[in-house]
């Protein structure tokens, strides 16, 4: 299944806003804060008193600054030192709330993290963010606003700095950071903590490939962000692998939300390599994870952005689980969903056979008795992606990915895909790629000039045909398909190399009707056109193959095109070479007889 692969995300800031250039003036930050820095030296709660409400000050004034002038480097780093040497001390907590809020924002800037990036300074803010194992709680609630400050710095510090990165092998961060997330696993009131928590996990396993088996293994981190995300989703199970869903209930909280895609992106580098499973218990840890997505898939975020953020993040991680536990996307209907469908289907009329088939009813998508939302929910997604018309190998090949896996390995998925993407072929006057359905805009990918988007693209309908050549071509036309049977060796017609079962597809009248006058190059109806050379005289017809004859060498020769054929095994190769494989066949046949 192809992969997906994160990139961070912008520094952590309190406005999403971005500043330009911003020179801090030494008259407002540097003397002010030298000054600070040496009254706290002198221990005296007055002077302590007087230094929040300035550095507040200057948080205020450069919170949305991003770059910085590069004559302010030394000022900076002083600054920074200056921080560390307050924190390091028993000040009060809006002082250190403070103090870690400038910190944030100078954190932003690498070249003045190397003096400050040591053992010392990261075990002091491991200590304000309740990292150390000696913190066996979280009771204090006037303490958060410190843990949750400290962690975003120590977000911007780890993925700027390589030498904070490998003091975080050193301090063994990603245990700490585990085992803070299960001091607050089951708390609503901390969800802050839990996804700052959740960030700087994820950019510690995407900045090291060693932390991902140790918390695929070591740190059971599997398990144990699967159940913050069944937290985050307040899931109730009905069965082993299923759970209600509240049609009726509000959507995600902002802060839920946000924990959850931070969640999603950790377990996605956790599970990059999870493409075999060899135990047991791994497979059913996948078919939880895979219920806990089906349940994310079904819910909404607080926003429409928010939730197709929450929904990409949860396809890229099901690329990552095994195909043999994606059937729990998909389960069979209650007894009252059983009911409710049966009165449903009764009330249809009697002729229309194929919305018996699929019955989308009350949020509920239902094909050949198996509750089919989830999937119904990937194909919007795919939907969406492709109407968007950019990014498609980020956005798009993911979801067509992932759809092409669960349809090979999965017949209900398959036919379910089958029925909605390439149901009985009634248009036929137009071709493949003209319009606005499904299959219209696959089709039409068939030939974009991404190699990657185009190859998936192809790849999804030749599954949802079977892998069956004849059939695909209905569909899209020979010259949408050339390049797929192209690379699959499959010109000269046949099927694909995977089996599938044998139920027949059935073509529609209007389709029988018109199929001997099908263009099957375009794919679609062509009005009978008349041949040029029946009006031509023989010497006319012969100066005319001359002179095509000599265009075809010229371009030949100016290696402008060259003359392909087909090989014995289908695949393409030039010409010479194939006819040369084909006389060896022969002579071979030959010699035997």
């Amino acid at each position: 299944m192809m992969a997906v692969s994160y990139l961070p995300v912008p520094l952590y800031s309190s406005q999403s806003v971005a500043s330009p250039v911003v020179s801090l003036d030494p008259q407002c930050l540097w003397s002010k804060w030298y000054q600070l820095s040496h009254f706290i030296d002198e221990e005296t709660e007055v002077q302590r008193t007087e230094m929040t409400p300035k550095v507040m000050d200057i948080y205020s004034v450069h919170r949305a600054t991003f770059k910085f002038e590069p004559t302010d480097e030394d000022i900076r780093k002083k600054l920074c030192e200056g921080i560390f040497k307050v924190l390091v001390k028993d000040v009060p907590t809006t002082c250190q709330v403070s103090c870690l809020e400038v910190l944030r924002i100078l954190s932003r800037d690498k070249k003045i993290l190397v003096p400050v990036t040591t053992k010392e300074n990261m075990q002091i803010l491991l200590r304000l963010a309740k990292l150390n194992e000696s913190d066996d709680s979280l009771e204090k609630v006037s303490e958060f606003p410190v843990i949750v400050e400290s962690l975003k710095c120590l977000c911007n510090i780890v993925f700027n700095s390589q030498m904070a990165q490998q003091l975080s092998l050193e301090l063994n961060l990603a245990a700490k950071l585990c085992n803070l997330l299960k001091k607050c696993k089951d708390r609503k009131c901390i969800s802050d903590i839990k996804c700052f928590d959740l960030r700087l996990l994820f950019l510690l396993s995407l900045l090291h490939t060693d932390i991902r088996s140790q918390l695929r293994y070591e740190l059971q981190g599997l398990p144990l962000l699967t159940q913050i995300l069944e937290s985050a989703f307040s899931i109730k199970w009905t069965d082993e692998y299923e759970s209600a869903i509240d049609r009726n209930g509000p959507p995600l909280s902002p802060q839920e939300t946000d924990c959850a895609i931070e969640a999603l992106k950790a377990l996605f580098n956790v599970t990059v390599d999870s493409w075999k499973v060899h135990k047991e218990s791994d497979s059913h840890q996948f078919r939880v994870m895979a219920a806990v997505l089906r349940h994310c898939l079904l819910i909404v975020g607080p926003t429409e952005d928010k939730t197709e953020e929450l929904h990409s993040n949860a396809v890229n991680l099901l690329s990552n689980v095994p195909v043999s536990c994606l059937d729990v996307l998909i389960c069979p209907l209650t007894h009252e969903e059983t009911a409710q469908e049966a009165t449903t289907l009764d009330e249809l009329p009697s002729n229309k056979t194929a919305e018996k088939e699929t019955v989308l009813k009350s949020s509920t998508v239902v094909y050949n008795g198996m509750n089919m939302e989830a999937i119904h929910v990937l194909l919007s997604f795919m939907e969406k992606r492709i109407d968007k018309g950019s990014s498609y190998r980020e956005g798009l090949t993911p979801v067509l990915s992932l759809l092409t896996e669960c349809s090979r390995a999965h017949r209900n998925i398959r036919k379910f895909l089958k029925d909605q993407v390439l149901p009985p072929l009634r248009d036929v006057t137009n071709r493949p790629e003209v319009g606005s359905t499904v299959r219209n805009k696959l089709v039409r990918l068939m030939t974009h000039v991404d190699l990657g988007v185009k190859q998936i693209a192809a790849e999804f309908l030749f599954v949802l045909c079977k892998e069956r050549v004849d059939s695909l071509l209905k569909y899209t036309g020979y010259g949408n398909a050339a390049g797929l049977l192209a690379a699959r060796g499959l010109l000269a017609g046949g099927r694909g190399d995977n089996w599938y079962s044998e139920d027949e597809d059935t073509d529609t009248e209007e389709y029988k009707n018109a199929k001997p006058n099908i263009n099957l190059i375009t794919g679609h109806l062509e009005e009978p056109m008349p041949n040029p050379i029946d009006e031509m005289t023989e010497e006319q017809k012969e100066y005319e193959a001359m002179k095509l004859v000599n265009m075809l060498d010229k371009l030949s020769r100016e290696e402008l095109l060259k003359p392909m054929g087909l090989k014995p095994d289908g695949t393409i190769t030039p010409l010479e070479e194939a006819l040369n494989q084909y006389s060896v066949i022969e002579e071979t046949s030959s010699d035997t007889d």
